[in-house]
């Protein structure tokens, strides 16, 4: 697996909005629906956006100059201002998402509105998702909402990869694991 690619067990889909989660539609489709949200979001669909869309899909959980390096292969001349002004344009209007792990530049994804989480290694850096939190989770229901309507909580997991676990770590993990089913299950 890749430093920055989504877990292989992930859930098919969330289990608070229903979203799937695992069917990623063929390229060809992707152009069309972003072509078409790009529109109706009153934005002109141009080959550096298509460009920019291409790049996150392809290198989901990147900072701005992977995804840069990425569009070069596409439109050589297109500069990381360029990629910067794109990503924070699809950003806002939230065709892409923008997540800072910490002590890292920020990420960028296409995955948006499912509310998901991510996993992020304090050692290697490692990213991946994380479908909603299951069992009780008391920081994800607000003390008071302040008149807001809340419809997000980011939440970042971080611990330490499989990867870069020691044999005490792995073991520690393990039997975390065995704890979170558990009290799934009750």
């Amino acid at each position: 697996m890749t430093q920055n690619e989504t877990a292989p067990n992930a859930a098919a889909s969330c289990t608070h909005t229903g979203l799937n989660t695992m069917n990623v539609p063929s390229p060809e489709l992707l152009e069309e629906i972003w072509a078409k949200t790009l529109r109706d979001k009153g934005r002109r669909v141009t080959k550096q956006r298509l460009a920019v869309l291409r790049a996150v899909q392809a290198h989901p959980h990147a900072p701005a100059e992977e995804i840069h390096r990425a569009v070069l292969e596409e439109i050589p001349a297109m500069t990381v201002q360029s990629v910067y002004v794109v990503l924070t344009d699809l950003t806002d209007i939230d065709m892409l998402r923008r997540f800072e792990p910490p002590a890292s530049p920020a990420l960028y994804e296409t995955r948006t509105g499912d509310n998901h989480h991510h996993a992020y290694c304090i050692r290697c850096s490692k990213v991946q998702d994380v479908d909603c939190a299951v069992g009780a989770a008391p920081c994800l229901t607000p003390s008071d909402f302040h008149g807001m309507l809340i419809f997000s909580a980011d939440v970042l997991y971080q611990g330490i990869c499989e990867e870069c676990q020691s044999e005490t770590e792995s073991l520690s993990a393990a039997n975390q694991k065995e704890q979170m089913l558990a009290a799934v299950e009750s």
